[in-house]
């Protein structure tokens, strides 16, 4: 049986753990502890040598019930927060609902995740519930573009199917596909002159690069594909013709084949207005983590669904607009899918979560862990 005032203790005692992103060892040692209490060896593996971040990623595995055959599950979460995210005053109102102070953040993301995944643990063992293998990554810098997640090792890895306690929306929801996100850097180079006693003899970055973006198709491409110029940076003395811009921009979707025409077609934009112009460019792309996809029919789509009808949540299949670590699980070849906890207005001093949902959330990771051994 969840414990509900256990359940919003812990979690308000993990968000008063200052743990903005890049500022992770307070937490990261709390979290260790709490695993050790509980009976689990807790490995840190190395990312923070490659992430610079105060903290790497945690690693527990929890080995299955003897005589159990179940599928090896993995369940995620990320310890980091977004700022304002410092001395943290959690409180419940009459009205269920878990607020700060309106001077910070709340930390729901994802502490909400943790703390209900504390609860399940426990009730698996007071219950003394048979399970498969359990295997609990918590990571680093997930607000940090994903950098934990990105820098792990994949051999540390062991699970058939993945689930991140990390997404908004009702619990009962299910992300079951999210975009590839590629950054693009764009420089134009162009020639400098002075503006006002031989402008010809120039060459305006400004201009070319106001050219190059007005040809692109930007914004919402079709359902599954956007892009965006997040960044035009370049000029100078207003007497000077400007050589040199930069242009930081993204495109994401769900099918990897749009973004790599989307990629393209900016690139295309890009070159051609410059050639235009006698202007010379640079072009970089990275793509920053892979798009995954599930259907109903999916093995993992129906066993969170089971789930779901035993809690008696309504089930919501929805895609997503955003990346979340399980972006990488599913690069790494571990299915995984991002569950919907019951936040809302994260990111903000308005953050908020009932702590009902708290308690749907522990029950969900429970009734999964039973529906993987039935």
């Amino acid at each position: 049986m969840i414990k509900e005032e256990r359940l919003v203790q812990e979690f308000f005692e993990l968000v008063r753990v200052d743990s903005e992103t890049r500022n992770e060892r307070k937490i990261n040692d709390v979290l260790k502890g709490k695993f050790t209490a509980l009976g689990f060896e807790v490995t840190e593996d190395d990312s923070q040598e490659r992430t610079g971040h105060g903290a790497g990623n945690l690693f527990v595995t929890w080995p299955a019930t003897r005589g159990v055959n179940a599928p090896k599950l993995l369940f995620t979460c990320h310890m980091d927060t977004v700022v304002p995210g410092q001395n943290i005053k959690p409180s419940l109102g009459e009205d269920g609902w878990i607020r700060s102070d309106g001077t910070t953040i709340l930390g729901a993301d994802d502490k909400a995740g943790l703390s209900a995944l504390f609860e399940a643990i426990r009730v698996i063992q007071e219950q003394n519930l048979p399970h498969g293998q359990i295997q609990f990554v918590i990571t680093v810098g997930e607000e940090s573009s994903l950098m934990g997640a990105r820098a792990m090792n994949p051999e540390m890895l062991d699970a058939e199917f993945g689930f991140a306690l990390d997404c908004g929306g009702a619990v009962g929801g299910i992300a079951v596909a999210a975009p590839s996100v590629a950054k693009i850097q764009m420089v134009i180079k162009g020639k400098s002159a002075h503006a006002g006693v031989n402008p010809e003899d120039g060459i305006s970055a400004i201009q070319v690069a106001s050219k190059a973006i007005s040809a692109m198709k930007l914004g919402r491409i079709d359902k599954d594909t956007t892009a965006n110029i997040g960044k035009f940076a370049g000029g100078g003395p207003t007497n000077v013709v400007c050589d040199l811009v930069q242009i930081d921009a993204e495109a994401r979707s769900t099918v990897q084949d749009k973004i790599d025409r989307q990629i393209a077609s900016m690139r295309e934009a890009l070159e051609t207005t410059v050639r235009d112009y006698n202007a010379e460019c640079e072009f970089r792309c990275e793509i920053a983590y892979p798009a995954y996809s599930f259907n109903e029919q999916d093995e993992i789509v129906k066993l969170a669904s089971r789930a779901i009808a035993a809690e008696g949540l309504q089930l919501e299949l929805f895609p997503t607009g955003g990346g979340s670590d399980a972006n990488i699980f599913n690069g790494l070849k571990v299915p995984t899918l991002n569950l919907s906890i019951g936040y809302e207005d994260i990111h903000t001093t308005q953050e908020r979560i009932k702590a009902a949902d708290l308690v749907k959330v522990a029950g969900l990771v429970v009734a999964i862990v039973k529906e993987s051994v039935n």
